[in-house]
């Protein structure tokens, strides 16, 4: 029996992939080497691109119980200095410990169908014209399990990735990070991230729901391992006035910025840490990770299914290497921030306040970290043109509608907590407009690909918009929906290139 899609790995972006494809109504079958589920908080901060993939599977409630809102980014400078960044609602990310999305999303995942095959350690892979071939090596012994299609989300020591022949190409960071979990006594506001840019060095003070607290800081490779050292940190790093109370936590790992060469071969992808690893100031890891997710699904559902060409699949290396690319420059250059010299730091601290000032930090900033700045060049366009932000010219013909590779603006309404597998046409302007009239018949000559909905607003204009959140064509003309006509047209199964 041949499986339509086996993906190895049930952490959080394994187990989102199940969840997204059986939700489209593609079987899947999830194999985890490990015994159990995994335990601890590891990735905390979930950014609204994350959170839309929970929303679309109706999680967003439970992990919002369970989470704590981050509403404000406190930024400690030397010298009593402090900067409080409002970070605004499409801006605030969740702090959830990982072990609880894993469990929100095995929970969903079982209720969909699904299961974790646990004890189940891939031993090789062949990959063929029309599948892949998987040794397996499990509690009953060795079984070898034959797929239309892989995920592989087995993390950064990626055994498909191995097997498969994957370059996983970059470098170490070069630094040894702390992380401490636990309570600490004294007084500090709940629902602000807390930077401390101390004249020693920086250190990164997150409170959970819990009431616990999670302590970073870049430290010596020798640094010991006791209460002792986090209580050092927290004097020289920290506002002062803190004790470090029961520590749950305590370690100190490295990292690597490292994304593999390619994300795809033949019917395997990689997705998560397996395709990809980075610094981990940001909290980005696993964000990046459920966009992969996000992005690829729809897709290869609807060639499954039969509504899409084999070629929209080769948009998914594409778009999530320079997805990769743009969060290992932001980490990369966030690092190198954070762990400046005494005459640099100043500097940068004179800035900071001058980007606070002008209202930079809120405007730019915050939007990068929280995901949003993500841009694709150049695919699944409807002009093929790249993805650029316009220029104030264009901006203005456009009415400040994005560009193709842009994310779906906030001002955009919601669909509703179900995943979408078709694009979305939205006309804007007036209701008897020429667009909606055209909207509405290539909506219904296009069931099943195209969905159409109208938003009155000021000025005529339509968005092309993708399942995973981006836009895929803008413009003002009904003559601008030849373009799109021309892009479902050659997405269209049986009408596209084969990949």
């Amino acid at each position: 029996m041949t499986t339509p899609v086996l993906i190895v790995g049930a952490g959080p972006v394994g187990l989102a992939a199940g969840c997204e494809l059986l939700r489209l109504g593609v079987p899947v079958r999830i194999l985890d080497a490990a015994a159990d589920r995994p335990k601890g908080t590891r990735a905390l901060q979930l950014w609204p691109p994350a959170l839309d993939v929970l929303r679309g599977l109706g999680l967003l409630d439970s992990a919002e119980s369970r989470g704590l809102r981050v509403r404000t980014m406190s930024y400690h400078l030397a010298g009593s200095r402090r900067l409080k960044v409002a970070l605004g609602s499409a801006n605030e990310p969740l702090l959830l410990p990982q072990e609880q999305t894993n469990a929100l999303l095995e929970e969903r995942l079982e209720e969909l169908g699904g299961k974790v095959e646990r004890s189940a350690e891939v031993t090789e892979v062949r990959t063929r014209g029309d599948g892949v071939s998987v040794e397996v090596r499990g509690p009953a012994g060795t079984e070898t399990v034959h797929a239309d299609w892989l995920i592989a989300a087995d993390g950064v020591r990626s055994r498909v990735r191995e097997r498969l022949g994957i370059e996983f190409a970059g470098d170490r960071v070069p630094m040894t990070f702390l992380l401490a979990e636990g309570s600490i006594v004294g007084s500090y506001e709940k629902g602000h991230v807390h930077y401390f840019f101390g004249r020693t060095g920086a250190l990164v003070f997150a409170p959970m729901r819990n009431g616990n607290v999670r302590i970073a800081a870049a430290v010596p490779e020798d640094t010991p391992l006791t209460p002792e050292s986090v209580q050092t940190l927290l004097d020289e790093r920290g506002p002062g006035g803190l004790r470090v109370g029961r520590l749950d936590a305590l370690r100190t790992f490295t990292s690597s910025e490292r994304i593999a060469v390619p994300l795809r071969r033949g019917r395997c992808f990689l997705v998560g840490d397996a395709a990809h690893t980075h610094s981990p100031v940001g909290g980005q890891g696993l964000n990046l990770g459920l966009q992969d997710v996000h992005n690829l699904a729809w897709k290869l559902a609807g060639v499954i299914q039969g509504r899409l060409t084999l070629g929209i699949l080769e948009s998914y290396e594409r778009e999530r290497r320079q997805a990769a690319e743009q969060i290992v420059h932001t980490t990369h250059q966030m690092i190198r921030m954070f762990t400046l010299g005494r005459a640099a730091a100043r500097v940068r601290n004179l800035s900071w306040h001058g980007l606070d000032a002008t209202g930079v930090l809120r405007r730019w900033f915050v939007p990068l970290l929280a995901g949003w700045r993500i841009r694709y060049s150049g695919s699944l366009s409807a002009d093929g043109s790249a993805s650029r932000l316009p220029s104030r010219g264009p901006a203005l013909l456009l009415k400040n509608l994005p560009p193709a590779g842009a994310r779906t603006p906030h001002w955009v309404p919601s669909t509703g907590p179900d995943v979408q597998s078709a694009f979305r046409l939205l006309t804007l302007g007036s209701p008897a407009g020429e667009l909606v009239r055209r909207g509405r018949s290539m909506a219904a000559r296009r069931s099943g690909l195209l969905t159409h909905d109208h938003l009155p607003r000021r000025g005529a204009g339509f968005l092309l918009l993708r399942p995973d959140g981006y836009v895929a064509a803008s413009g003002t003309t009904p003559s601008g929906l030849d373009r799109v006509e021309d892009l479902l047209g050659r997405l269209a199964a049986g009408q596209g290139s084969e990949a």
